[in-house]
């Protein structure tokens, strides 16, 4: 009952330790953007498990405090980038629509959005008919994403501005979005900056994102921060492993602690995991070496039935075959072409299966011709999961 710690995906760990700076950065931008000053976008890049899911909300929850309107929405295969921004901003230009300074435009903004709704033919459960309002013909409505989407974002924040009120746009794994929707967002950001207008957008991805913001816009770098989310460092991983505990009476030895940053590579959803095991296996307020052993073997158990489980069963057989190739040369970066060789394949034959695999962000391309997996520690999963192959 008493146990502090909180694996689990976008769960808020008891001690978001080393990301303070990150957290400042999103604080001044939001606070810039309010007063009407210039600030960048953000977009944190990051593997699975690294607390972008966190740090997201935690920024939503400062953007809140900070008297923004906001939307959180998670990219996933299968909707569509309009799809995904229509209700939230839908419910923003409701919510500015009962302010008496902001009531004409956020009008005019629910208009636009009917005729955003019509132009791309989307429908988006009841939205289409719950919106009784005539459309604003000539706005948004050319049924051109990368025209519409900028021209329905800029009502929407002039309407924002005239409330006094900012907004914050916040989006979970935007490496599903298509190469024209990302340029589509890049479109309306960059008209935003222009009019100088109080909304901002903060974005979470895996690497991959890197690349499809580069093929975009070629003035993406000056709208957005990309900041690198990864493993933590030492002192900080302890602290996330040390001080929830102390503050329960509870104290993990050394080597003890040393065993957990080694075994899950300091990656704060591993730790997480570590843990909470270590803690229901210690008999007492001490946590020894001893403990943790046990415990690793509870917490690959867990992680092998969820966190990696649930991520293998997505691939098809083919697309299998080749992460345990990819496994099979161990951890990090590996080429293209040996992963073909383990296969005895040309590499030219197996591109499908990785361009599948990238696309279901199981693996990434650091740089040309190179692969690596998504998800910290997935190798050794792999060879776990399919020990016959090698």
């Amino acid at each position: 009952m008493r146990n502090p710690y909180a694996p689990g995906a976008g769960s808020p760990p008891p001690e978001l330790a080393g990301r303070s700076e990150l957290i400042e950065q999103a604080t001044v931008a939001l606070r810039r953007i309010a007063i009407g000053k210039a600030a960048q976008s953000l977009v944190l890049v990051g593997l699975r498990g690294v607390g972008k899911t966190v740090l997201l909300n935690k920024i939503r929850s400062i953007a809140e405090q900070e008297r923004y309107a906001t939307i959180l929405i998670e990219a996933h295969e299968g909707k569509t980038l309009p799809a995904l921004l229509v209700p939230g901003l839908r419910s923003i230009l409701y919510e500015l629509s009962l302010l008496e300074n902001a009531k004409e435009k956020a009008r005019k903004g629910l208009r636009v959005l009917k005729s955003f709704l019509s132009g791309l033919s989307v429908k988006v459960s009841d939205i289409e008919v719950g919106l009784s309002v005539d459309p604003e013909v000539g706005v948004a409505d050319s049924g051109d994403l990368e025209v519409d989407l900028p021209a329905l974002v800029e009502v929407v924040a002039d309407a924002a501005k005239s409330a006094g009120r900012p907004v914050a746009i916040l989006m979970d794994e935007l490496q599903y979005l298509s190469e024209k929707e990302f340029s589509s967002l890049i479109m309306a950001i960059h008209r935003i900056n222009q009019a100088s207008l109080p909304l901002i957008l903060i974005g979470a991805g895996l690497p991959q994102i890197l690349g499809l913001a580069g093929n975009s816009k070629s003035y993406t770098e000056r709208l957005f921060r990309f900041p690198q989310i990864g493993a933590l460092e030492s002192p900080d991983a302890i602290a996330a492993i040390v001080n929830p505990a102390r503050s329960e009476g509870v104290v993990f030895e050394q080597d003890a602690i040393e065993s957990i940053l080694a075994q899950t590579e300091r990656y704060p959803y591993f730790l997480q995991q570590w843990a909470y095991e270590a803690w229901n296996a210690a008999p007492t307020e001490v946590i020894s070496l001893e403990i943790v052993e046990a415990a690793t073997q509870m917490a690959i158990k867990e992680l092998d039935q969820s966190f990696f489980k649930v991520r293998f069963d997505r691939c098809t057989p083919s697309e299998r075959k080749y992460m345990r190739a990819l496994a099979e040369l161990g951890g990090g970066t590996h080429r293209s072409g040996d992963i073909a060789e383990k296969l005895n394949v040309k590499t030219t034959s197996v591109a499908p299966v990785r361009n599948g695999l990238i696309l279901k962000g199981m693996i990434y391309s650091p740089a040309h011709g190179d692969t690596a997996f998504t998800v910290p520690l997935f190798d050794q999963y792999m060879r776990r999961a399919m020990p016959g192959m090698a």
